[in-house]
């Protein structure tokens, strides 16, 4: 039987930075027409990975063996003016390149990594500052690419978007503590045999401590035979010591922030119009054309929409970064704005990252009652307490932007804008996340091309069309996307219109699933209220003689009024938008 020559082969790899150990002598083989996606935290060492495979970083030992006479091309996450034209050959001067937004310059440069059809395409966050459309059309390129038979293409990708790691890759590498684990299926199959390896650890080390407790009594008995006892045994129980005070920090933290009180306007925009005129070419582009909108207590929004639509100005323009043209919007008194801007803050790099936070604040409040310090809140973002006396400088891009986000929820805002916020966010980060988002009492705005993230936190979505037209759609991205498929597939009469509407004064928002649901929920909650609220009534009005029973029934009162009060509110609210 014949023996298939891997195209890649990893033998023994180790690589560290100062006194920090990335990854010890990982080996792993890339086969022909393998798609490999590459999953680990921020930091721990994966687009360096990427760079010492194609020979731009050094390691410390092991092999790497690649095939002869294969084509490998490989874009990177960032990278600098003089690769992008040397990838792009003659077809750009410089300056012509920089004029172009980053998603413009991600297409480009991706386009051009492609038409070479490489025999192996290394790619390092692919989807990052692509519009949406782009990377479904990149998946379904990808995926028609790799069953080309002699001409199919091998894939070795970072990227932390779940959808497309579950639509392109057949196997998942994951480096964690400093090992990495090799799984053939993808994401959803990594996740549940993850869940078990990590259960499996957690048993071999709850077994090593139980373990650990005998032969610690039995070195500490009789010290002065020391030299005695079995030479082996000794050296055992030091191996055992080290396995038995492993520490595993696992994801399932969920981070509260208590979030201030949001009355109930939030927002409105009056006939608001945005256009810009290009100096050079005086063309005209139209960003918002008499755009109305009111928006509601606790809503929850994503927008989508191709680069260049003008989803980023619109946030501007909210947050009055960016003057409009004409109209207005009116802010309600209460609300207090959270940004997270996708080009992050500009952080001083002398400084450690657990004084970034605490020139913010010392504690953080949580809500009822509970307070958090600045190191505790850290750790809830993933930065373990070694890590926060690190100087920022030593932070990845990944690292810096979770820090950037921590800076912006921990002022408490009631209203978050979130641009982008899935760019350079590592998978862990991204559940800790939507986990909060999905429970935040206050308003919502998101922008980005993360289908996954976009399903879980909001409740319907912006469609920036171009041109001003913006459609308001009252559900989530894959809802959509099945509803443009449905639409497509249709066959339109002669002559229709197939234009969007435009989102318009009298055409009110339709309530979405969850809100539907809500307002099923308070019409049942409602009459129970006020059930309890007679029935604590008739016992202050006499009914109650022990002094701890009125008090008690007094302190219930009136949280009944105002779960009352406030579920009357809400109702009214959603009844006047279904």
């Amino acid at each position: 039987m014949a023996t298939v020559t891997p195209y890649l082969l990893v033998e023994n790899l180790t690589k560290s930075v100062g006194s920090k150990v990335l990854f010890s002598n990982i080996s792993f083989a890339l086969n022909k027409g393998q798609r490999i996606a590459l999953i680990a935290r921020n930091g721990i060492g994966k687009s360096t990975l990427l760079d010492i495979l194609m020979g731009k970083t050094d390691y410390d030992s092991g092999k790497i063996t690649w095939r002869n006479d294969l084509k490998v091309k490989y874009l990177p996450q960032k990278m600098v003016d003089n690769e992008a034209i040397r990838l792009l050959g003659h077809k750009a001067s410089i300056e012509d390149f920089q004029k172009l937004s980053g998603g413009q310059q991600k297409k480009l440069l991706l386009q051009q990594v492609l038409d070479d059809e490489p025999d192996i395409l290394l790619l390092d966050e692919p989807t990052n500052h692509l519009d949406l459309d782009t990377v479904v059309w990149l998946e379904e390129y990808l995926n028609n690419r790799t069953t080309r038979g002699e001409k199919a293409l091998t894939i070795l990708m970072v990227t932390h978007d779940r959808y497309f790691l579950d639509s392109v890759s057949t196997d998942i590498f994951e480096l964690d503590e400093h090992s990495l684990y090799a799984y053939h299926g993808n994401y959803t199959y990594y996740i549940e045999k993850r869940a078990e390896r990590i259960e499996a650890q957690n048993a071999e080390v709850e077994k090593a401590r139980n373990l650990y407790r005998t032969e610690l009594e039995w070195m500490r008995r009789m010290p002065q035979a020391r030299a005695h006892k079995a030479q082996y045994r000794i050296d055992n129980f030091y191996e055992l010591e080290k396995k038995a005070k492993q520490q595993r920090n696992e994801s399932d933290i969920r981070l509260t922030v208590k979030s201030g009180y949001i009355g109930n306007k939030i927002f409105e925009a009056k006939d608001v119009c945005k256009a810009f005129t290009s100096p050079s070419t005086g063309e005209k582009k139209v960003i918002l054309d008499h755009f109305n909108y009111v928006f509601s207590r606790y809503e929850k929004l994503g927008i989508i929409g191709n680069n260049g639509t003008g989803k980023s100005t619109f946030i501007k323009l909210l947050l009055g970064e960016i003057p409009i043209d004409s109209g207005c919007w009116d802010v309600g008194t209460t609300v207090r704005f959270g940004y997270y801007a996708q080009t992050g803050l500009q952080f001083d790099e002398s400084k450690k990252v657990i004084d970034i936070v605490r020139d913010i604040a010392e504690t953080v409040d949580l809500g009822n009652g509970q307070k958090m310090t600045a190191s505790q809140f850290l750790q809830m973002f993933l930065f373990s307490p070694n890590q926060q006396y690190d100087f920022v400088s030593k932070l990845s891009g990944g690292e810096k932007q979770r820090l950037h986000l921590c800076t912006v929820l921990m002022r408490s805002p009631n209203f978050l804008i979130l641009d982008e916020p899935t760019n350079d966010l590592d998978i862990p980060t991204l559940n800790v996340l939507e986990e909060y988002l999905k429970n935040f009492q206050g308003c919502l705005i998101v922008v980005s091309h993360d289908r996954y993230f976009m399903d879980k936190v909001v409740d319907h979505i912006f469609v920036f069309h171009g041109e001003g037209n913006v459609q308001d759609f009252p559900g989530n991205y894959t809802q959509y996307r099945l509803e443009q498929g449905t639409k497509n597939k249709e066959q339109r009469p002669t002559g229709q219109d197939t234009k969007t509407e435009k989102i318009k004064t009298e055409q009110k928002r339709r309530l979405s699933f969850k809100e539907k649901r809500e307002l099923e929920q308070l019409e049942q909650q409602m009459p129970l209220l006020e059930a309890e609220k007679a029935q604590l009534e008739a016992l202050l009005s006499g009914g109650a003689t022990n002094p701890d029973e009125i008090a008690k029934a007094s302190a219930r009162y009136q949280e009944v009024q105002e779960q009352l009060d406030e579920a009357e509110m809400r109702w009214l609210e959603l009844s006047e938008i279904g």
